[in-house]
């Protein structure tokens, strides 16, 4: 065999193994993306739609096996149930929170004395979860209700100091009775007029009496009659003031929202401290 075939063997022999690897590489995104489905419940309308949920699938995959394989990280990212969804679709899907107007933050974090102002006894650090202040982590789902889940964690946390009771506060209820201020179900709402809600509607019955549906229906006002939580205010954090936000932690939980935009946050696999890409509004 002359120098030249064998070189031509060469090639075509290192192409075929390439084109082998490629078909058991792909075999295998296949097989992840089948178990994956399993795990989560997921299904699709057609066989149209479930390729085009593969290619997004396998490009988060390849993204996320690159991020964890790139060194020193203090996070770890992971195929949670939003592995098949492109950024945008999460934002949509995800991020609920109906942003202030600066002149109506402005406003109402200067109308009142900041009541922590003359707090000076701030730690380290301070976690709620040490004090029994916090209920098992809840799930929103598909909708955009956010801001309810974030006032009634606060108000739990509240409650759990101001009584050492901790209790499962209804999400649903503010989803489906709250239409004051922006609020609008699942279309996204704020947590000041969620408080603002509590305040008028003189409390707020359990997550048991109210359960969550994922959804927002009519208010059935003989699902809460019996108001096991209230609040007569709330007040805003300084804007722009991390260390009134720390003297706010150091005494209650506070209620706040992230620009959870950027692929890090969305596939954010919960261990470690994040410091990844998000968004900055």
């Amino acid at each position: 065999m002359s120098l030249i075939h064998a070189f031509l063997l060469s090639i075509l022999g290192t192409l075929a193994s390439l084109v082998m690897s490629r078909t058991i590489q792909e075999a295998a995104i296949v097989d992840k993306h089948e178990q994956w489905m399993v795990d989560h419940g997921r299904k699709y309308e057609s066989k149209l739609e479930k390729e085009k949920r593969l290619d997004i699938f396998k490009e988060n995959l390849e993204y996320i096996e690159s991020f964890n394989n790139g060194g020193n990280r203090s996070f770890k990212l992971g195929l949670n149930e939003f592995a098949d969804m492109t950024q945008d679709e999460f934002i949509a899907a995800q991020t609920g929170y109906n942003k202030m107007q600066e002149q109506d933050y402005s406003t109402l974090s200067k109308s009142t004395l900041f009541m922590y102002e003359k707090f000076s006894d701030v730690p380290i650090s301070f976690d709620w979860r040490d004090h029994g202040a916090v209920t098992p982590v809840k799930y929103q789902g598909r909708c955009n209700c956010c801001w309810a889940f974030s006032a009634v964690a606060a108000l739990e946390g509240i409650i759990k100091i101001k009584t050492d009771k901790l209790i499962s506060l209804s999400e649903q209820q503010l989803l489906d009775c709250s239409r004051n201020g922006v609020n609008r179900g699942c279309k996204g709402g704020r947590m000041m007029d969620a408080f603002e809600y509590i305040t008028k509607n003189q409390g707020i019955t359990t997550e048991q009496s109210y359960p969550y549906e994922s959804k927002q229906d009519a208010c059935y006002t003989e699902k809460h009659t019996n108001k096991v939580a209230t609040i007569n205010g709330y007040q805003m954090v300084p804007a722009n003031d991390e260390e009134a936000l720390l003297k706010a932690v150091a005494n209650q939980p506070v209620s706040a929202a992230l620009d959870s935009r950027g692929r890090d946050f969305q596939f954010y696999a919960g261990t470690g401290v994040f410091t990844g890409e998000c968004g900055n509004e």
